[in-house]
């Protein structure tokens, strides 16, 4: 990776290089000599550090016999280690102050905290005894089998989330990807010990392994309190299977459920989180069904009625990616709101716009970005993904100059590329099929 700046070196090991990538920002890389990455943004005018540590593996890593061992994963790292119980893990960083969480997505895990930057010391090791001592207990694992399936009753219950869901099984049948993240009760009732220790030494690994820290942060303090502990982690005995692309499938789900409105996903090409597109599919969504001013949100709801809920949305994953539109609606609502998106996207294609219009969505898109890096944990997460992804930390002003790069010719061309009737899928979940094949001859699916 080329770099800019300073070059220090702190030393671990022979192999540890630590170097200082943006000196206005304060932002420094150390790699340890095991490949594992230490990051970190120094913000000398607050008072807390967010520490994540960030895993590329997750859900679409799995077999399909392994479904749901990502996501139980997660769980299993706070449920106990050979030097603390479950209960006194909570009562370590509640003692000092502190939050601690856990996110598993497609392709990523991360453990975090967030302390005052007095407390980081013992905060890093409390998370460090989380990620490297967890003892993955047969008791433990019982009981939270119960909590999964829990959760897994509330996803069903939530008709919004389930017919996302179904769209990612339809769009990318026979691929991880498609599958929902929490696994099914067979697999969950599967899990044992031995396999998720398996699965941990299989997955994480130092090459996947990035540590992120965002606030009032020493960096060389930082790689001091951790690398010691860090480095010993050793590259896994197994191979893990390359990532295979999905192949993206027409067509149309139509499932039955017991309840009062119509649950419509449309989805379409969309592109990965390293296409240089994605600038563009972002203004996209956002002009058709991003904010209150958008198209879709001003057409159906506030002018018709036609819906409380309606909105675009852009999933991106690494080699791939989805754009789509959700709507909730009553049943004679559900064929006109369909023929009114299908009507925006066309306009959208053809119809010129005022350039006070297209700034004011770039305008809404660089403040929701801006805004949202105020936050010590969105830092930290960014600073992962730049690094997991692109092998660079990507600074602010770079993206915000592709954005202002984008002109409504782009926004037409999104239009027509992605709404294009050969690529589109559909899911629907509602009180019964009988608009189904008039869906599907809507949307020529």
């Amino acid at each position: 990776m080329k770099l800019s700046g300073q070059c220090r070196t702190i030393h671990l090991n022979p192999k540890t290089k630590s170097n200082f990538i943006d000196v206005g920002q304060q932002i420094h890389k150390t790699t340890l000599s095991n490949k594992i990455r230490i990051i970190s943004h120094k913000i000398p005018y607050i008072r807390s550090i967010t520490m994540g540590i960030w895993i590329d593996a997750g859900s679409r890593d799995e077999e399909p016999f392994e479904h749901g061992r990502a996501h139980f994963m997660e769980h299993m790292l706070f449920k106990g280690t050979h030097k603390r119980s479950a209960f006194e893990l909570a009562k370590a960083i509640d003692a000092i102050g502190g939050n601690s969480n856990a996110f598993t997505s497609v392709e990523s895990t991360c453990l975090f905290a967030q302390v005052m930057d007095e407390n980081f010391e013992k905060m890093s090791e409390i998370l460090t005894d989380v990620f490297l001592n967890s003892k993955f207990d047969p008791e433990e694992i019982e009981h939270e089998k119960q909590v999964i399936f829990q959760e897994i009753e509330m996803f069903e219950e939530n008709p919004e989330d389930f017919v996302m869901t179904l769209l990612d099984s339809r769009r990318w049948q026979n691929h991880s990807i498609g599958r929902n993240i929490l696994g099914s009760r067979s697999t969950i009732s599967s899990i044992n010990s031995k396999e998720l220790k398996l699965f941990f030494e299989k997955h994480y690994t130092p090459e996947k392994i990035t540590i992120a820290l965002a606030g009032n942060i020493d960096h060389d303090e930082a790689v001091n309190i951790l690398g010691k502990s860090f480095e010993k982690i050793k590259s896994a005995k197994y191979e893990t299977e390359k990532r295979q692309k999905p192949n993206a499938e027409k067509g149309l789900v139509f499932q039955k459920k017991p309840i009062e409105q119509y649950h419509l996903c449309i989805g379409t090409d969309g592109f990965s989180k390293k296409n240089r597109n994605r600038f563009k599919a972002s203004l996209f969504t956002t002009i058709l069904g991003g904010n209150m001013s958008s198209r879709l949100f001003q057409e159906i709801r506030e002018k018709r009625g036609l819906a409380y809920s309606i909105y675009t949305f852009f999933n991106q994953f690494s080699d791939t990616g989805m754009i789509g539109v959700y709507e909730a609606v009553s049943e004679e609502n559900l064929i006109p709101s369909l023929k009114l998106i299908l009507k925006e996207v066309k306009k959208l294609k053809n119809k010129k716009y005022s350039e006070g219009e297209l700034e004011s969505v770039r305008s809404f898109t660089k403040g929701n970005l801006l805004l949202s890096m105020e936050s010590t944990e969105n830092l930290m997460v960014k600073l992962a993904q730049n690094e997991s992804l692109y092998k660079r930390y990507i600074p602010f002003e770079e993206t915000i100059s592709e954005i202002e790069k984008i002109t409504w010719n782009d926004i037409r061309d999104m239009a027509a590329r992605v709404f294009d009737r050969s690529t589109v899928t559909a899911s629907v979940l509602g009180p019964d099929t009988s608009k189904k094949n008039e869906i599907s001859e809507i949307l020529k699916i």
